[in-house]
């Protein structure tokens, strides 16, 4: 299940508890949120592989940028050496493998900084997202934590001396 989807359910679940009169505190479902917990666990540990295989994913774009700009470096390469290799040529083969080789590091460039964006930006989606269901459920835990020491009855003092 979607992590969004898990903390709609856990909205809903505060948003269903009975009031408890004169205070702000609700009273929730046990067994339901600690169902809601469980999922959570599971689901967010998804949501982490998701974006383990986005930086896997970037990196394959960024080992394939490198590559196609090493072959497109080393075609420049052997054009330039073949040109040069004629008199009338030469300064001519010299600045079209030099524009080759900028243009090539510039695409391989915009293509990491691409990628580097892209993941940059699922990645801080992602940390959005986990910050919200912790907070969520830091703030249920503190719920039922509050409201479990309401319900513990004060020690009485021994009268007894």
């Amino acid at each position: 299940m979607d992590i969004l989807q898990l903390i709609d359910r856990l909205e809903e679940l505060f948003n269903d508890a009975k009031a408890v009169p004169f205070t702000h505190n609700v009273v929730v479902d046990e067994d339901k949120m600690l169902e809601l917990i469980d999922q959570m666990r599971i689901a967010i540990p998804e949501e982490v592989k998701k974006a383990q295989q986005i930086v896997a994913q970037r990196d394959r774009v960024m080992a394939q940028a490198q590559e196609e700009s090493n072959r497109t470096l080393q075609l420049a390469r052997d054009k330039a050496d073949q040109l040069a290799q004629k008199d009338i040529i030469t300064q001519e083969a010299q600045r079209r493998a030099e524009q080759i080789l900028a243009q090539a590091r510039a695409e391989a460039e915009g293509i990491r900084a691409e990628a580097d964006n892209y993941v940059l930006d699922i990645l801080m989606q992602l940390q959005d997202q986990i910050a919200k269901v912790s907070n969520q459920v830091n703030n249920g835990v503190r719920v039922l934590q509050e409201d479990q020491l309401r319900k513990t009855p004060a020690s009485v003092p021994d009268t007894e001396q």
